[in-house]
């Protein structure tokens, strides 16, 4: 059995459902600050297959100690966390202690269970401000921009601390670039609370008429069009990664890295034209000035993935933007327009908290 925690997330949920239909068995953790357990009964419909989960905090450590007694785990893909750039420049405490203590109660419970392999979502926000590009898994790590990407690299460092101190560990640090799309179904998707922090989402919401406009933070950088540019994955590929990397840490111990990305960058106003291509209209927006913590430009080098998993981004920008807007069309409200959770959706079990 995979524990997957934030699995009823954004991410977490496409990684679910990938699990399930690979023949996983999946327990989901996830107190639900910025998730939906209708996202989890989506899953269960797109895979034919119920899943377990358990409503908590990954920082509750009595909690975990009760999970890993009360199911057969193997191993974890650990996505509970919290991910926006800008929110992290306004509440860094609150970043630090559920990314990095989080990740820490999180080992120390596996650890006492004899778990000892782990996926762990980390950023490609831990290279701060590069100055090569493509960035590889052999460009140092800067001093990230935001207590965001500070947080995830203090994440890395204590599993890094981690496997050098016991060989018994596994862990994948897979730094994602920017995930979007959804699950062509239009089942799943993204639905942030409040306002998005992300570029996507935003453009999303403006277009199903949620928003009135999109802010464009910044086009005086140094890319070609002055708007900052980022490599765009599509989350199913992105999970599928995931995936790989699992199978990978049957064969490997200590710390592996793994960028996750296409190789490709689009900038803000690239982005805008393909999505306004898609809905065939154009996107209201506005220029404003730049905001705290952002970088110019960030794009991957996914060779190593390649090679060393087998993997590679398989879906183009098209197709993410299709498969997203596909989503946001079919779900306005997200989540909240939903039927009320029926009666024995998704199996949830009670545990000591």
């Amino acid at each position: 059995m995979i524990l997957v925690t934030g699995g009823a997330g954004y991410i977490g949920s496409h990684a679910c459902l990938e699990l399930l239909l690979a023949g996983h068995e999946v327990l989901v953790l996830d107190n639900l600050c910025n998730s939906s357990r209708r996202a989890l009964e989506r899953v269960e419909q797109l895979a034919g297959r119920t899943l377990q989960f358990v409503k908590g905090d990954v920082r509750n450590r009595s909690l975990l100690t009760a999970l890993f007694a009360a199911y057969p785990v193997s191993a974890v893909m650990h996505f509970a966390g919290l991910k926006a750039v800008g929110e992290s420049v306004r509440e860094p405490l609150r970043y630090y202690e559920t990314n990095v203590s989080g990740s820490i109660a999180l080992c120390q419970a596996m650890a006492e269970a004899g778990i000892f392999k782990l996926v762990f979502s980390s950023s490609a926000t831990v290279y701060g401000e590069s100055a090569m590009m493509p960035i590889t898994e052999h460009c140092p790590t800067g001093v990230p921009t935001n207590p965001y990407g500070q947080s995830k690299l203090m994440a890395e460092s204590v599993l890094r601390g981690l496997a050098n101190s016991d060989p018994r560990w596994s862990i994948g640090l897979l730094r994602y670039f920017n995930p979007i799309g959804a699950h062509e179904s239009g089942l799943i998707g993204e639905d942030p609370n409040g306002t998005p922090n992300n570029l996507l989402p935003y453009m999303l919401q403006v277009a199903v008429g949620r928003r009135r406009e999109l802010s464009v933070y910044g086009d005086d950088y140094p890319t070609p069009d002055g708007t900052g540019v980022r490599d765009y994955i599509h989350v199913v590929d992105l999970v599928q990664g995931h995936l790989k990397a699992l199978e990978r840490l049957e064969q490997v111990n200590g710390v592996s890295v793994w960028n996750l990305g296409t190789g490709k960058g689009y900038s803000v106003k690239e982005m805008i034209g393909a999505f306004e291509a898609v809905i065939g209209r154009p996107l209201p927006h506005v220029i404003q000035p730049r905001r705290a913590g952002d970088i110019a430009q960030c794009w991957s080098d996914p060779t190593k993935a390649a090679i060393e998993l087998g993997w590679r981004a398989e879906r183009d920008l098209s197709t993410m933007l299709a498969d997203a807007w596909r989503w946001q069309s079919r779900n306005p409200q997200g989540y909240a327009e939903t039927q009320p959770a029926r009666q024995g959706a998704t199996a949830q079990t009670a545990l000591a908290s």
